[in-house]
């Protein structure tokens, strides 16, 4: 089970709307709502989450908005989802994919470090830089994290290719370090 939030046995929540064709971006902005909190879609204007308490606050809140937008919005609670597995399948892919890009900025990041070192620049600047983009990452892998509410199978590798970056941030720092110490 994800931490706070929802958990599996718990349920479905499915969130059927429409929104009003225009503005486009009233629709935009409820895709990317929906996206945030690691819906998938069972189909056009159909998006399910496994049930809980979180979950149902942010759902029940975007379904206001929908209503304010003008548009129309049930949602519905379920113990029983036919297809569950299919949906389950589909949310765990969702994750994965989260994850899977989660690993590819860390290689960014990896490779960012290393042409500060390929260019010999050691500045406290730079290792500004550089926490700020790592706790970017962090702070991203914990918003997938707490939507992972199965256990995605991609999970582990993210975490070591943090650890990766966060080791080689510190290593960078004792050469940001050892460059302040030689210049004074």
């Amino acid at each position: 089970m994800a931490d706070g939030g929802s958990g599996p046995g718990e349920g479905w929540l499915v969130l059927i709307y429409r929104v009003p064709s225009e503005p486009s971006r009233l629709r935009s902005a409820v895709w990317r709502r929906l996206k945030s909190l690691g819906a998938i879609y069972l189909q056009n204007s159909a998006a399910a989450l496994p049930a809980g308490p979180s979950t149902e606050r942010a759902m029940r809140k975007l379904r206001s908005q929908i209503l304010d937008m003008g548009g129309t919005a049930a949602l519905l609670s379920s113990r029983v989802l036919a297809g569950e597995p299919e949906v389950r399948a589909a949310f765990q892919a969702a994750r994965n994919d989260e994850y899977e890009e989660i690993v590819d900025r860390c290689e960014d990041f990896l490779a960012q470090v290393k042409k500060e070192y390929l260019a010999d620049h050691f500045t406290y600047a730079e290792l500004e830089e550089n926490e700020v983009d790592l706790v970017k990452l962090r702070n991203w892998f914990a918003r997938v994290r707490q939507r992972d509410a199965f256990g995605a199978s991609g999970r582990p590798e993210a975490e070591k290719a943090l650890e990766t970056c966060q080791q080689s941030l510190d290593d960078y720092a004792a050469r940001v370090y050892a460059a302040d110490e030689e210049g004074h």
